[in-house]
């Protein structure tokens, strides 16, 4: 069940484009979201061993900042897409990257089963299905190859907190697109996809989180983010 985010949104900001708001909030992306939300969950997999990565894929790589991970972690050669020139822009400069493109998730242009990891982080809210995405990833992926993906926990949707930032130029708050997919949605995507689920977590706002971001201490031990480890076998 995919759910569009404007039947919960209680802040009403003005809604803006995939390609147009990260292209708007690419030059101050990293001073919004940090560590906490994703890289903490990537420390915390055990069923990845990420130096035995020879070829990875980077799907909504954005600035790179889940490429430099990668590649500090020991995978070898990544390729990277994003839909936003802006931010590709940004992670040309971590030179991290074999090859970056302009491309959509659901039609990489990535060569089929070349790739023993592929990683996607805080993208899938605002993708209108999570099918594609799945299905993609299945046919650039090698057997026995790994599919990453970190969300935005849907909790935070539901309870009308989108992604969002300030502009730039006003400091305007405006909302990214944004749908709702359910942990059931994406099982259900990925066992469709061929895939087995091999591990999960889920990132809670505790105290280091309110260290770095302390208005977020009122969201207290609540989900903020998930990462899910699928695996590919062709045999099974």
């Amino acid at each position: 069940m995919t759910l569009d985010f404007s039947r919960y949104d209680t802040r009403k900001y003005p809604t803006v484009s995939v390609t147009d708001g990260y292209g708007d909030w690419s030059g101050h992306y990293e001073q919004t979201v940090h560590d906490e939300m994703d890289i903490a969950l990537l420390d915390r997999l055990q069923t990845v061993r990420w130096d035995e990565a020879r070829d990875a894929a980077d799907l909504a790589c954005g600035t790179g900042r889940i490429g430099a991970w990668l590649r500090a972690h020991g995978v070898k050669q990544i390729d990277g897409i994003d839909l936003t020139p802006e931010m590709l822009d940004r992670a040309r400069g971590r030179n991290v990257y074999r090859s970056l493109s302009v491309a959509d998730v659901a039609r990489t242009g990535l060569e089929s089963h070349a790739y023993d990891l592929v990683t996607q982080s805080l993208a899938d809210e605002h993708l209108a299905e999570l099918a594609p995405l799945y299905s993609e990833v299945a046919r650039v992926l090698r057997d026995k190859g790994v599919f990453v993906i970190v969300g935005y926990h849907p909790f935070f949707l539901l309870n009308g907190v989108p992604t969002h930032f300030h502009r730039t130029a006003d400091d305007e708050p405006v909302t990214i697109r944004s749908y709702v997919h359910f942990t059931s949605d994406h099982v259900s995507a990925g066992l469709a996809a061929g895939f087995s689920l091999i591990e999960m977590h889920e990132r809670i706002v505790d105290d280091a989180w309110v260290k770095v971001k302390p208005k977020w201490a009122k969201y207290r031990d609540r989900p903020v983010s998930f990462a899910m480890v699928w695996s590919r076998d062709d045999d099974r």
